[in-house]
């Protein structure tokens, strides 16, 4: 019967495909959906703590894309890095875990980072539970979104041949 909740599964994916996708494409080139009365007041408090302000110029150049690429990725890196080299005195270690090896870090840390989550350690043993949440798990789903913005600014780039400017990160 396992059969039954795989074919539900996948029928329920299939169904919620194209309305999926829909919303998606409406986000993406700025228009109205169901949910923008709800979060357009989270989004505005968001940009507000970011100290951006409305009516001014989100759009950035191609270099200050790329910038703010680098700068996410390179922020990210260094706490995946850090919390793997200083984990032995940081809280949420029950299992008593050392300090991961530099090398093993710096390799953990860049294939978050770069969102090929390349495990060469084994789990518990090797990282602590704040090392797994704040590092790891924040990382499967930061990296998929620096990926995601990466490919629409790579498609925006296609569509506005003589735009200046590639949106905003």
């Amino acid at each position: 019967m396992i059969w039954v909740r795989d074919v539900v599964i996948i029928a329920i994916i299939c169904l919620l495909a194209i309305p999926i996708g829909n919303y998606i494409y409406r986000v993406l080139n700025g228009e109205r959906t169901w949910l923008t009365r709800v979060l357009q007041p989270l989004e505005r408090l968001i940009y507000r703590g970011l100290g951006y302000h409305e009516g001014q110029p989100t759009a950035m150049t191609a270099k200050t894309y790329v910038g703010a690429v680098i700068s996410i990725s390179s922020l990210s890196f260094i706490v995946v890095f850090g919390l793997q080299l200083l984990q032995k005195w940081l809280p949420l270690n029950p299992n008593h875990v050392g300090n991961v090896k530099w090398d093993l870090a710096f390799n953990t840390a860049v294939s978050f980072v770069t969102n090929t989550n390349w495990q060469a350690y084994s789990g518990e043993t090797t990282m602590s539970y704040l090392t797994q949440i704040i590092a790891l798990t924040t990382q499967n789903f930061l990296s998929p979104a620096v990926g995601v913005a990466a490919l629409l600014v790579i498609m925006r780039g296609f569509k506005h041949t003589h735009a200046t400017t590639v949106g905003n990160f």
